[in-house]
């Protein structure tokens, strides 16, 4: 069954929503240039009240470009369990001794085939590591010149099917409960990913849309 992480949450109740309709992963965006961002503060709130009644959600602190340290002091302040780096973070801090080995993934924005195979290669878990982590290998996002996340553009789905097929794969890039089923058809990822794509305004997500885009990707089989 496809892994469902609901991203981009600032809100206790779409958190709720999310995790009662299925959701695997919440992600919560740190990134101060994003409409989506949460301070810390915010987080921690919204995260320990979350797990009061659904402590085996896994969460997940977005960034970018911040210090190992700063991302492990917020994460920890958060009580949020999981990194996904979107910036220009070097591989060396998914590798001990970093403080965030064992804590994160990285998200790659993908421009071509030969870039996609270059950077999985660099970038990706190994498959052990991310069992046992819970996680994604990595995951694949659509690329955009200043957008680093939540553009609503697709990412490009033949690249992602040829990496899904060696790696846990992560999708996301303009995911919505339109299209969800046929990227899972298609793709065969590990797991899909959304923010814009059920919200009804930024951070704030549609209840019944969310819902929707959750089921589907949970019952759609992967094409043979």
């Amino acid at each position: 069954m496809v892994h469902v992480k609901i991203c981009g949450l600032t809100d206790l109740n779409d958190a709720l929503t999310a995790a009662e309709a299925g959701a695997d992963m919440l992600g919560f965006i740190f990134y101060p240039g994003s409409p989506r961002y949460v301070s810390p503060d915010q987080a921690r709130a919204i995260v320990t009240a979350l797990h009061e009644r659904y402590p085996h959600i896994r969460t997940v602190g977005v960034f970018v470009n911040e210090t190992p340290a700063v991302v492990w002091q917020v994460l920890e302040y958060c009580g949020i369990q999981l990194a996904q780096l979107h910036g220009e973070e070097p591989v060396t801090w998914l590798k001990e001794p970093s403080v965030l080995a064992g804590r994160a993934y990285k998200a790659l924005r993908l421009r071509s085939q030969a870039e996609a195979d270059r950077l999985a290669a660099e970038y990706a878990l190994p498959l052990s590591l991310a069992e046992h982590m819970g996680v994604p290998s990595l995951l694949v996002d659509a690329y955009h010149i200043t957008v680093r996340g939540g553009s609503g553009q697709l990412a490009d789905w033949d690249v992602a099917a040829w990496l899904a097929r060696q790696h846990r794969l992560l999708l996301a890039g303009g995911l919505t409960p339109a299209n969800v089923a046929q990227a899972v058809r298609c793709v065969r990822p590990w797991g899909v990913d959304v923010a814009s794509g059920i919200e009804r305004a930024p951070g704030r997500k549609d209840p019944t849309a969310m819902r929707t885009f959750i089921r589907l990707a949970k019952e759609t089989l992967p094409e043979d």
